[in-house]
């Protein structure tokens, strides 16, 4: 079970119980978080492709927390002018962990035994 969801100008492939970080969302950790834009949805070898997206799919997630990213370089040099300009930035992100996937009138979870296990992960991962 996976799909496909739009999200700050990108797409990511997407299954239940996976960690993602997607660029900074309004939501404060702990919330949920549900995503329309479904551009693709597979089942047991089916797929399902949208025009533009797939009617009545939805995809919903937990926030874990909001982050940033590691340091990019700008590094900017004009070779035999001796003009050199450095800048870093630190991008915001939205780090989720994906709940269900809902299509076909059906929701998709992960079995019992990963969300416990992944209750443990984030939970390890806050302290």
């Amino acid at each position: 079970m996976f799909a496909v969801i739009r999200t700050g100008g990108k797409q990511y492939r997407v299954t239940p119980n996976a960690l993602l970080k997607v660029e900074k969302l309004d939501a404060e950790a702990g919330g949920i978080v549900t995503f329309t834009d479904v551009l693709a949805v597979g089942v047991d070898g089916n797929l399902t492709i949208g025009s533009p997206i797939v009617a009545d799919a939805s995809v919903t997630a937990t926030v874990i927390a909001q982050d940033r990213l590691d340091k990019v370089i700008i590094f900017k040099k004009r070779r035999r002018q001796n003009s050199r300009r450095r800048n870093g930035h630190r991008q915001h992100v939205t780090v989720l962990r994906i709940g269900g996937i809902s299509a076909n009138g059906q929701t998709y979870t992960a079995p019992a035994a990963a969300e416990a296990e992944a209750t443990e992960t984030a939970e390890a991962t806050q302290e």
